[in-house]
């Protein structure tokens, strides 16, 4: 559930605000309005703070040998006075590699002509006799005009390199266009290669100082920490509203949230402190943070919302325990193979005993990954799948526990319940687990809009989310007859006396009738009218997104084929080694290499195509956009 909130506002005397908000991040229970801190004591917390982080960043990608030393204890002054240090030194080095990349290419540049000193140049120039560096392409060298005086240097790669001997500093007037003009180097090539010499030894050094401060690397990441408590705090205080009579009575404020909970610490702790507080319910416009609570067995799905930053909006719903029953309904069905299963369940199960030895708390991710795990034995035991074996590779125990129309194990087709006429088909395994998705579908999106019904059952509204829902149960048969199989779910099929395929088509009509008229409604069924006419497209374009909302769930039969396919293909390679001990290791590497990548594209499917299910289409139904954001109190850290 969603814990209800309280909005609150504490006002202060002013004299008193340090002490007050020490008070009440100690209490820990408001989740104060957003900020804008100012002041020269957060300015200089948050440059120490940036400093540090860039200082963790540069001093976590040095491994130290294991037998280092303990650093000695640094004050934070002296920790912050290091963190610049790190800082300035790889700027330092920065700039010298900037200087050997230049220098490199300067010498590049003159690799052909050999040693090139300036000062030489402009000697002979001095003497009348001015020398220019020129490079022409090989087939246009005999272009230049036999009055110029050229001396060749080399021929190397199609390209000439002469030296233009002339009493003038002028380009001649004849010379071919090819000729490119090699300008002269700032230094000569022989300081260019002493210049990179002693970067390149500079750079050394500085990459000894920084790596001798790697050992307060541990000390920065908790001044890190801190300080984000203390920037944190700085932000609150300098950025209260107050006043500025400068009066001894000038009092200051601030606003929050507070569970209803927790309202009863914060009226204490008021009464305690000389605090006035006034609260009422949070409105629509406010920003209300959310904060979950669940029963342990629901929590469990935590972990993977915390994961992808999912966070349900205060006025929407929390549907953590129907993500959770979907999500591993679906995971089981993706990864599909019930030895991946066992896999994933022994190692959530040595984990947990691992911890349980320790006398750790055992992490709620770990439950999850066993939940997840057993969810894959039960789906790979009730389709007979393990490893990607053909079931004639399984003993007969292990083929016996599956679940006929669904198993691999059963090559016989399936009449449907309500008949035993085969004139108009029957069911293969493949139409089954299609059946069974369409209906993981068909239930999962009746749920949302049964939530949406409990929600307006006082309002008109009511009738809308009736109409959507009335669609979906319509719209289930639509989807068997187009996909599965148009002969056995055909629209003229009767099933115990109902005309089941004229009464999809009827809900389906009526179920969009109702929600036309009724989904827009907000105080007149008139204004609800129009507002769909207005939005006539999208209205219309709805019930073909119901269609394809309950196909989108085939993903979870399409994604667990693939699954199976691959790790039989691995099987497959690995057949021709079975049985040769010489072979032996390149059969386990490629078997577990095979499958290993195979649990990982799985696990990436989950991730794509298991938590899609539920935070789109599902949402979707449920009219979420999963716009909140936690509760966060304003509260001590540890450090």
């Amino acid at each position: 559930m969603i814990v209800p909130m309280k909005k609150v506002s504490l006002v202060i005397l002013s004299k008193d605000r340090r002490s007050s908000l020490e008070k009440l991040k100690e209490l820990g229970v408001v989740h104060l309005e957003q900020l804008e801190g100012k002041g020269e004591k957060l300015a200089h917390f948050k440059e120490i703070s940036g400093n540090a982080m860039v200082a963790e960043s540069i001093l976590g990608e040095i491994k130290l040998p294991k037998k280092t030393a303990a650093a000695a204890k640094l004050s934070d002054s002296e920790l912050a006075e290091t963190c610049r240090e790190v800082l300035n030194l790889t700027e330092q080095k920065k700039k010298l590699l900037e200087e050997i990349s230049s220098d490199s290419q300067e010498l590049e540049r003159f690799a052909q002509w050999g040693q090139v000193t300036p000062e030489d140049f402009a000697y002979l120039k001095e003497k009348n006799l001015c020398l220019k560096m020129y490079e022409i392409p090989e087939d246009k060298y005999g272009l230049i005009d036999e009055n110029s005086k050229t001396l060749c240097v080399n021929r190397l790669r199609k390209t000439v390199r002469f030296l233009l001997v002339d009493a003038k500093d002028e380009r001649p007037e004849d010379f071919p266009p090819e000729a490119y003009e090699v300008p002269l180097p700032d230094f000569s090539t022989t300081e260019i290669e002493g210049r990179i010499k002693k970067n390149q030894d500079e750079i050394q050094e500085i990459d000894k100082k920084i790596t001798s401060l790697a050992v307060y690397l541990p000390q920065i990441k908790a001044l890190k920490k801190s300080l984000s408590s203390d920037i944190e705090f700085e932000t609150v205080y300098s950025g209260m509203a107050y006043e500025t009579e400068g009066k001894e009575s000038d009092l200051s404020w601030i606003t929050g949230f507070v569970p209803e909970d927790c309202m009863s610490s914060l009226l204490k702790a008021a009464a305690e402190n000389d605090w006035a507080v006034a609260y009422s319910d949070p409105d629509e416009n406010d920003e209300v943070p959310t904060k979950l609570k669940n029963n342990k067995l629901v929590s469990l799905i935590y972990p993977l919302t915390d994961f992808l930053g999912t966070v349900p909006g205060y006025h929407e719903y929390d549907i953590s325990g129907w993500f959770l029953l979907f999500f591993t309904v679906f995971f089981g069905m993706i990864f599909g193979d019930g030895g991946y299963g066992l896999l994933v369940t022994c190692v959530a199960i040595l984990m947990i005993l691992k911890s349980l030895f320790k006398k750790e708390k055992v992490s709620p991710l770990l439950q999850l990954v066993l939940l997840l795990g057993c969810s894959t034995v039960v789906w790979g035991g009730l389709t007979c799948t393990w490893f990607g074996l053909t079931p004639d590779k399984l003993p007969e125990w292990l083929t016996a526990l599956s679940f006929a129309p669904i198993s691999n194990a059963c090559q016989d087709t399936w009449l449907p319940f309500w008949t035993e006429d085969a004139s108009k088909g029957t069911l293969t395994t493949a139409q089954n687990l299609q059946i069974f998705c369409f209906t993981l579908g068909f239930l999962q999106l009746s749920v949302a809009h049964l939530k949406g019904m409990v929600r307006y059952i006082k309002s008109p509204k009511f009738l809308g989310e009736f109409g959507a829902l009335l669609q979906i149960w319509g719209m289930y048969y639509v989807v068997l007859n187009m996909v599965v199989s148009s002969s056995i779910f055909g629209f003229g099929e009767i099933i115990y006396g109902v005309p089941v395929g004229k009464v999809s088509i009827g809900l389906v009509g009526f179920g969009f009738a109702l929600s036309f008229i009724f989904s827009n409604y907000d105080g007149s069924v008139l204004v609800s009218i129009l507002e769909s006419c207005k939005n006539i497209i999208s209205v219309l374009l709805g019930v073909v997104n119901v269609f394809s909302d309950i196909v989108s769930y085939i993903r979870l039969w399409a994604v667990g084929l693939a699954g199976s396919a691959i790790s039989a293909t691995v099987n497959e390679m690995a057949g021709p080694l079975v049985g040769h001990a010489i072979l032996f290791a390149a059969l386990v590497l490629l078997l577990v290499f095979g499958h290993g990548l195979n649990m990982i594209l799985n696990l990436l499917s989950v991730i794509v195509h298991g938590v899609r299910l539920n935070t789109l289409e599902f949402s979707n139904h449920l009219g979420m956009s999963w716009s909140g954001f936690k509760y966060a109190p304003f509260s001590k850290t540890e450090k």
